[in-house]
């Protein structure tokens, strides 16, 4: 079985509630997916998606996407999609780094794999661990009256995991915080994330006032692994490294430096689901913890998610996000779908998710 062909479509997601809002006045109201589809010789198709979150969340954008799949795209042509390893040579010996668009090529192999073999993706990733897992949902940054409503409205719908949207003026956020933490419960976790938005200082005092709160996670206070490191050696908190955590010598030197308890694992960020397993593993190994997701996203990224999230081990998953129930667009049926603040993962053949190709439009662009 070879690659015969590659296609390259793009469509907008828009955020569901109007604006996505981070440290730094970072505000997402829409941004540019992009959609691989890659065909066999044989006929066989696979699916892969990435979507950036904007220009100045990693070094990675939508355009830039798009520009490096076209220029990756030629070299993988008349290789074997179900050889995983040497697709990822060829990526690398074709455009150094942009491991985010290599990740929805990655992707494809994957959901190709599954479909010649007949099993789901979370099989080939090492086998169901679990049939459902908590969905987290993040809290845009906004006045604490608003946050505290959109915590209400998401609990009526049972979701316990909240990751608040922090970074700006450290004593506002802790009452942020405090505040929501006065209209949840003991089933709630709140995750006080900023995004890398806090200078040394302000997350240090961020950190030591909200040492007195229960069920409150500190994620990626600072930008740099060194800056968190140092924030973590003056506080108690449990800490998630997210950001910064971008291969496993990173993970290595994080975890050795103490510098965490967790990490945010994002599938593009380090480079598709193949680096993702492989940083999972090495994550559960070590006694960490995981949140399971990606940078944005629709149908595709999120089955993608799904399937690595269940096979990570219960004990060692925090939680989860579904990226599709934060769009308003949908190619893959608004599968698979968050229901009562829990997920679920397809268990048909490869991602297990039909895409409506019609939905995309022409391609952007092919390679045969």
């Amino acid at each position: 079985m070879l690659i015969s062909k590659i296609d390259v479509f793009g469509y907008d997601v828009s955020y569901a509630h109007g604006s996505y809002v981070m440290s730094r006045d970072r505000i997402v109201t829409s941004l540019p997916s992009t959609v691989v589809r890659m065909t066999t010789d044989d006929g066989l198709i696979g699916f892969g998606e990435v979507c950036p979150l904007g220009t100045t969340y990693l070094p990675a954008f939508g355009g830039g996407a798009r520009a490096a799949i076209r220029e990756i795209a030629p070299a993988l042509v008349g290789l074997d999609p179900c050889n995983i390893a040497e697709v990822h040579r060829a990526m690398d010996d074709a455009l150094l780094g942009h491991g985010y668009a290599k990740s929805a090529l990655d992707m494809a192999c994957w959901d190709i794999l599954g479909k010649a073999t007949r099993q789901p993706v979370s099989t080939l990733l090492g086998g169901r661990r679990q049939e459902s897992y908590p969905l987290y949902i993040a809290v845009p940054h906004g006045p604490v009256k608003e946050m505290v409503q959109f915590v209400g409205e998401y609990r009526s719908q049972g979701v316990h995991r909240f990751q608040l949207k922090l970074g700006g003026d450290p004593k506002a956020d802790v009452a942020r915080v405090g505040e929501i933490l006065a209209a949840t419960d003991d089933q709630d976790v709140v995750i006080a994330d900023a995004n890398g938005g806090w200078r040394l200082q302000d997350a240090i005092i961020a950190a030591r006032l909200l040492e007195s709160f229960p069920r409150t996670y500190l994620e990626q206070p600072c930008p740099t692994l060194q800056e968190c490191r140092y924030v973590r050696q003056h506080t108690n908190l449990p800490m998630i490294l997210d950001e910064v955590i971008t291969d496993v010598q990173v993970l290595c030197n994080a975890y050795h430096g103490g510098a965490m308890d967790a990490i945010n694992l994002k599938i593009s960020r380090v480079g598709g689901l193949t680096r993702a397993k492989q940083m999972r593993d090495l994550a559960q190994a070590l006694g960490l913890r995981l949140t399971i997701e990606d940078t944005w996203g629709g149908d595709v990224t999120t089955a993608a998610i799904s399937h690595l999230a269940a096979t990570t081990d219960p004990a060692a998953l925090f939680t989860v996000s579904f990226m599709n129930a934060w769009v308003n667009e949908h190619i893959g049926g608004f599968k698979p779908r968050s229901k009562n603040g829990i997920g679920e993962t397809p268990s048909g053949p490869g991602l297990g998710i039909e895409v409506d190709v019609a939905a995309l439009g022409e391609p952007l662009f092919s390679v045969q």
